[in-house]
């Protein structure tokens, strides 16, 4: 329906039973004054024009720190944080973003179809690298106009750039492709554009979990990964999950996030293989001695941290699938406690007077510890966010708790969000 109307029937609730099913029955009024904005501001951009709205979520990594990279298991999810979009399909060949906060993006994808080094890492790149993907596949791609904003904060280790991505996919596969496009399928072409377009080697982690949505177990072990999504209510298993932002600086912290694949490979390579998931627990130990002379103990410790973080994603996989809180929430202590003690990306050593995440972990261990919680270390670590599954009945308090060390807004309270990349109407 055109702009004007769609405003008109997001002010008077005629999308409220959509936003509750998607963003829970809490947040609707947050979420209409969101969806209305996002079409004003279209309307002022494109007029009054026939429009769709979309969605991509953000996502978490549940289980799985640092284990994709040398072709482990990961356990991610979907939250309810997300990039929105107001759509209009267009008649010529120009993909138009106007981004809030940013400056519109044009991108003519009959002539940038191309990898170009002076463009990479900006957002032009990533929206020329899903249409040249789809392209590649045989499916239909065409321009159209479309406003977004997001509130996957960056920095976060919540992929607001994988969301992106996989929003220009979503928005491709509904306007000329019919909607027929497996959002696992979107997902791999986002990885494309990614490590093609934008000049960034990532893994597929992030983009599948913002495309297919809930929880999502990846086997990344074969040159075509196993996915499957796993039903599991968190919210009403009576859990919130907390991210909470540390701060801290990023800036200097490349090395350090190098150095974790890099030194896992180099056991994998002393036995002979490419990737840790070529060998076995085993076979680590079989020749320590020599082993710590070459690659040294810390890569002898990571490497032990991978073995043992692929089986608890299995466990806690499982134990979702069998409704077993319990038994998932042992495993999200003990990733956290080996992602310290072997894996040790809590801090970086270049700076140890800066630990936040060891004491947002603290924290939360004081204020937690009889309550069932649990919590771990997120993402690639060093600075930045710690994820804890909290009881409901304790969010008040522990938000209280952190904000008192790290500010108003630090404790981010999120669910797990049911749904990945959808039109909303």
């Amino acid at each position: 329906m055109n702009t004007t109307k769609l405003l008109a029937l997001i002010k008077e609730g005629g999308l409220d039973e959509r936003l509750a099913d998607v963003y829970g029955k809490e947040n609707v009024n947050e979420q209409k004054k969101r969806y209305a904005e996002a079409v004003s501001e279209f309307l002022k951009l494109y007029g009054d024009i026939d429009a769709s709205l979309f969605s991509v979520p953000g996502r978490s990594e549940i289980s799985g720190n640092h284990t994709d990279h040398n072709h482990g298991c990961v356990l991610a999810g979907s939250i309810n944080l997300d990039i929105i979009a107001v759509a209009a399909k267009t008649e010529d060949d120009f993909i138009k973003i106007k981004s809030k906060g940013f400056p519109e993006d044009c991108v003519d994808i009959n002539t940038y179809t191309s990898p170009d080094e002076k463009l990479f890492f900006t957002s032009e790149s990533l929206i020329a690298g899903m249409s040249k993907a789809f392209t590649d596949k045989g499916l239909a791609t065409g321009g159209y106009v479309a406003y977004t904003t997001s509130n996957v904060f960056k920095g976060s280790g919540l992929s607001s750039s994988a969301a992106f991505e996989v929003m220009v996919g979503n928005i491709l596969n509904y306007f000329y492709n019919e909607g027929k496009v497996d959002n696992v399928e979107i997902a791999k072409m986002a990885q494309f554009a990614e490590n093609k377009f934008f000049g960034k080697p990532c893994g597929l982690m992030d983009q599948m979990a913002c495309a297919v949505g809930g929880f999502v177990y990846i086997n990344f072990s074969d040159k075509e990964p196993f996915i499957k999504k796993i039903d599991f209510d968190m919210t009403g298993a009576g859990y919130a999950l907390c991210i909470v932002n540390t701060g801290g600086n990023h800036a200097d912290l490349n090395e350090d996030y190098a150095s974790v694949p890099a030194e896992m490979k180099s056991v994998a390579r002393y036995y002979g293989h490419e990737y840790l998931a070529e060998m076995d627990r085993e076979t680590l130990f079989s020749d320590i001695v020599n082993l710590r002379n070459k690659v040294g103990d810390r890569a002898v410790l990571r490497a032990a941290h991978f073995f043992d973080e692929n089986d608890r994603v299995e466990i806690q996989a499982r134990a979702l699938e069998l409704n077993d809180i319990e038994k998932f929430k042992e495993m999200v202590l003990a990733s956290g406690r080996s992602s310290f003690t072997y894996l040790q990306n809590v801090y970086t050593t270049k700076n140890i007077k800066e630990q936040g995440l060891s004491l947002a972990l603290c924290i939360t261990d004081a204020t937690l510890r009889t309550s069932g919680a649990a919590w771990r270390v997120h993402g690639g670590g060093f600075a930045g966010t710690i994820q804890a599954f909290v009881p409901r009945i304790y969010v008040e308090l522990y938000t209280k708790k952190i904000e008192k060390a790290f500010g108003e807004g630090a404790c981010h309270v999120l669910r797990i969000r049911p749904y990945g990349a959808i039109k909303v109407l």
